[in-house]
């Protein structure tokens, strides 16, 4: 397998596994250095690289983001024993054609007004790398490998663990 097939397999799983989680928690740095992290509900887009997020233009996240981009948004999927990690830069702007693309009905319960929603915007994350930790067994595998480690004293094998660059 050579080395471009093995990153285009992992930007897949990568994938896969956000789709699955839905649920993130973005982080940012605060003008006082400290991170702060919030849930977030990552909008359904074709994955190419980048997340994409509806805020209020007037937030905290998006004051930090302006001055700071470096981000982290971090996926946990419990159903799936799965994590990812995704470093990267956080821009914001307001693209009316890409909120279109992007909405959801539900989003109403945070921005009653809908794209009419005044102090709307996007918030867009370009990914330069990832982490994953998978464990595809599920949670009889998991916790068979659990009692395992308690026995034997060694540490258990719940998965895998890769890293992705994009």
């Amino acid at each position: 397998m050579t080395d471009e097939s093995t990153a285009a397999d992992g930007r897949h799983r990568v994938t896969e596994l956000i789709r699955q989680a839905r649920i993130c928690m973005l982080t940012t740095i605060g003008v006082d250095g400290r991170m702060m992290s919030r849930p977030m509900g990552l909008q359904e887009a074709a994955f190419d690289g980048n997340l994409w997020f509806f805020a209020y233009a007037d937030s905290a996240k998006v004051r930090q983001i302006r001055v700071n981009p470096e981000v982290n948004v971090a996926f946990s999927d419990q159903r799936h024993h799965a994590w990812v990690s995704i470093s990267g830069t956080a821009h914001e702007g307001y693209d009316r054609a890409r909120a279109e693309q992007l909405w959801n009905p539900l989003l109403k319960a945070w921005f009653p007004d809908g794209l009419e929603t005044p102090g709307l915007t996007l918030i867009k994350v370009h990914a330069t790398s990832a982490e994953y930790w998978d464990s595809p067994g599920g949670t009889v595998v998991t916790l068979f490998g659990f009692a395992k480690a308690a026995v034997t004293g060694r540490p258990p094998r719940t998965g895998e663990n890769h890293e992705v660059n994009y």
